[in-house]
């Protein structure tokens, strides 16, 4: 006769001895093996299966021959509560790796410390909008093969002479245009720079045609200015980098930022995909003529907020801010109003900087609930508005922009947001 003996676990006893071993991943534990006697021939059959309660022995029959509780075995083993479920019981949960650090992204314009902050000033302390240890949100990395320009380091502090980007203290907004929206020639240019006051470092215009960056360099030139120049057709790319290299005659440090674009996603001219590759093209190109400040697209603030790669893709977030449009706000609060906005940006960007290309009030118009034209409100918001911001902001606009047309969408002020009247040409 065989003997053996079974270790069988189940939830009823009357089930033992048809046990079998099921389930894949279960692990069975074997109670210890008993000598056998000398001489007998032993074929012994073990199936192990686990019990909450009951460890049953039986014979070769399928008879119980002794039973062991739990607790009472040599060699107990910790079981799992009982399960109602048919599965199997999934096996614990092992916690991944963490991932790796994700690279260090570099910006393809970074200042050196001196213009790594950005003090926007209020009545009572400075608050830092940006600082060199801000994690900076790169957009996704191009699957091009070709080299990245070359990242833009200033040797002179911001705002100084020569220096590119952000830190100038004072900058307006020009353009060339006549009433019936013919170019200005460089004579009238330099009759309207006379002026305008010494104290702007920075004229931001807004695209290459009128021959405006050669004209408003020499009418400034006295003035020691840089220009914040604009890229206003972004299918033209190429042929205004060439318009502005031949200008600056080999000096880019005449220029302080280049400009891909002004409120195009805003006004449906072009999608976010096609403002971010025009903004590359650009870079690429500038670099190769020389340039190695700035490059940024503008859009107005709202525009850049929903679409934070606009920002990620320039070198700077640059937006234009217009709390007169806002119609909750008097002109005494433009400037927290703006600096609210900046600081929205900047935020959303992961600190990076935030620029003010367009922000100011207009002289006339029709009232927009509480934002009221008048020539005493726009020197209140111009008030409110430096006193806001030590830099990093360009007023807009330097004159009243005659060859503009009014519409009731722009509260019929698009003429009058000129903050030294009309223009002397």
């Amino acid at each position: 006769m065989k003997t053996g003996f079974f270790s069988v676990v189940t939830i009823s006893l009357l089930q033992l001895a048809a046990c079998q071993p099921r389930g894949r991943g279960h692990q069975h534990i074997h109670p210890a093996r008993q000598a056998v006697v000398e001489d007998v021939v032993t074929d012994t059959v073990v199936v192990t299966v686990k019990a909450p309660d009951v460890i049953v022995y039986v014979d070769g029959n399928g008879k119980p021959v002794s039973t062991d509780y739990r607790g009472q075995s040599s060699t107990p083993v910790p079981q799992p509560p009982p399960s109602t479920a048919s599965t199997p019981t999934p096996a614990p949960y092992q916690a991944p790796n963490p991932p790796p650090p994700p690279p260090k992204v570099v910006s393809s314009y970074a200042p050196s410390s001196p213009s790594s902050v950005v003090v926007i000033k209020t009545s009572s302390t400075p608050i830092i909008t940006q600082s060199s240890t801000a994690t900076v949100v790169a957009a996704q990395p191009s699957t091009s093969t070709s080299t990245s320009p070359a990242p833009y380091a200033p040797t002179n502090p911001a705002g100084s002479s020569g220096s590119h980007g952000p830190g100038f203290r004072s900058a307006i907004s020009y353009s060339p245009y006549n009433t019936d929206n013919s170019c200005k020639s460089a004579q009238q240019v330099a009759e309207d720079f006379k002026s305008l006051p010494d104290s702007h470092q920075v004229i931001r215009l807004y695209g290459t045609d009128c021959d405006q960056v050669a004209n408003v360099l020499a009418a400034g030139k006295a003035k020691g200015i840089q220009l914040f120049v604009g890229i206003f057709d972004i299918t033209q790319v190429a042929k205004s980098i060439q318009t502005i290299s031949s200008a600056v005659n080999g000096d880019w440090s005449v220029i302080n930022t280049v400009s891909v674009g002004n409120e195009l996603v805003n006004n449906g001219a072009a999608s976010v995909d096609q403002v971010v590759g025009a903004v590359n093209q650009a870079r690429t190109a500038l670099r190769k003529a020389g340039y190695n400040g700035p490059v940024v697209t503008v859009d107005t603030m709202v525009a850049m907020l929903s679409h934070i790669e606009l920002c990620t893709a320039s070198d700077y977030c640059a937006i234009n801010c217009h709390a007169f449009f806002d119609g909750n706000v008097e002109a005494s609060g433009a400037g927290p109003f703006v600096l609210n906005w900046a600081q929205k940006i900047s935020a959303a960007a992961g600190g990076k900087t935030t620029v003010i290309t367009e922000t100011g009030w207009p002289s006339q118009g029709s009232t927009n609930g509480k934002a009221v034209p008048g020539t005493s409100q726009q020197q209140q918001a111009i008030s409110s508005l430096k006193s806001t911001f030590s830099n990093n902001m360009i007023l807009f606009t330097a004159y009243n922009d005659m060859w503009k047309k009014n519409s009731a969408s722009q509260f019929n002020a698009e003429q009058y947001w000129g903050i030294y009247g009309n223009a002397p040409s």
